[in-house]
């Protein structure tokens, strides 16, 4: 005779050991430890290369140093205290450099920039050879600053390829000697440099062009809108980003030209025409044996930038950084 049996209640198995959790003082170690190991490298280089010759640049901006100066000759015999940089703004030369800097810099605001949007647009269209035309526009920008300055120097000699071609044509009334005449040698560096440095605004154009949404120009042209209609309220409105950025990188590019202007222009023609910032502190620094005076030019170079460029961020940038960074965020 069978007995039934109930099924006792099932057992089951108890919770395992615990795993050990990491210790939140060595995670947080590990991570400052990763960080360091990073950072280090970086902040050596930028401490030794940037920051310390801005530092020794100022200390011997004080002093007036020979040309082959040791560390003690930085005493109270040779301390000058701010005579360098009274000299620098009472002299014409350097208050000429520095009205050229900002020639070349709202010249290229005002003609690079809108070139290069026009551009832009015209190569974001379905164009046949739209890849060659981009890549002849970016040439000139990957060139070296010496061989493009000194194939431009060959060009524009009087028995050059410039006055030869003008001649061709029948032009010959126009040939000048364009980078000797004081009238307008800086002129033609300024072509020389948009030349150079038009393809980089181009591209930067272009990449910023693309990431403006197809279905905005295609909404608007379903309303009626025209090609110039959507360039100008849609397009551009969207591309300022972009036009900001650019426009703080042709800023500081303009202020700090330097080889360019070195190379092509002769240093006669340079000192009365073409001088600039960075050309002038070479000259003085280097060449004409005054490391004190020269290194007092830098200093005020650096300061000119600098505070360019923190009130261009702060009323120009702004808007484009201030969802860049996140607070908060762990």
């Amino acid at each position: 005779m069978s007995t039934l049996t109930t099924p006792g209640p099932a057992v089951t198995a108890g919770p395992g050991p615990r795993q050990p959790r990491p210790a939140r003082g060595s995670a947080r170690s590990r991570k400052w430890a990763e960080i360091t190991i990073f950072v280090t490298p970086a902040l050596v280089l930028f401490l030794g290369f940037v920051i310390l010759p801005v530092i020794l640049a100022a200390v011997y901006s004080f002093y007036n140093l020979p040309p082959a100066f040791r560390w003690d000759q930085l005493d109270s015999d040779h301390f000058v205290g701010f005579d360098n940089y009274i000299r620098a703004f009472t002299t014409p030369e350097f208050l000429r450099a520095i009205g050229n800097n900002f020639f070349i810099l709202v010249m290229s605001l005002l003609i690079q920039g809108p070139i290069a949007i026009g551009v832009a647009l015209l190569l974001n269209r379905a164009l046949k050879g739209r890849g060659l035309f981009r890549l002849l526009i970016f040439v000139p920008y990957v060139l070296a600053e010496v061989i493009a300055g000194l194939s431009w120097k060959l060009l524009l000699q009087p028995t050059g390829g410039v006055n030869a071609m003008l001649e061709a044509v029948g032009l010959g009334a126009f040939t000048r000697n364009w980078l000797a005449d004081p009238e307008i040698a800086l002129w033609t560096v300024f072509f020389i440099l948009t030349w150079k440095y038009i393809g980089f605004a181009i591209l930067l154009m272009l990449a910023g062009l693309q990431g403006i949404p197809d279905e905005l120009t295609e909404a608007a042209q379903i309303d009626g809108a025209t090609w110039w209609q959507v360039q100008r309220h849609i397009t551009i409105p969207l591309l300022a980003p972009t036009i900001r950025i650019w426009a703080f990188l042709s800023i500081i590019g303009s202020l700090q030209v330097f080889d360019m202007i070195w190379v092509t222009v002769s240093p006669a023609v340079r000192r009365i025409a073409t001088e600039t910032m960075a050309t002038y502190m070479v000259q003085q620094g280097q060449f004409a044996g005054q490391p004190g005076y020269g290194s007092a030019i830098a200093v005020i170079l650096f300061v000119i930038s600098l505070v360019i460029a923190l009130i261009y961020q702060r009323f120009a940038l702004r808007r484009d950084l201030a969802g860049a960074v996140t607070r908060g965020v762990r």
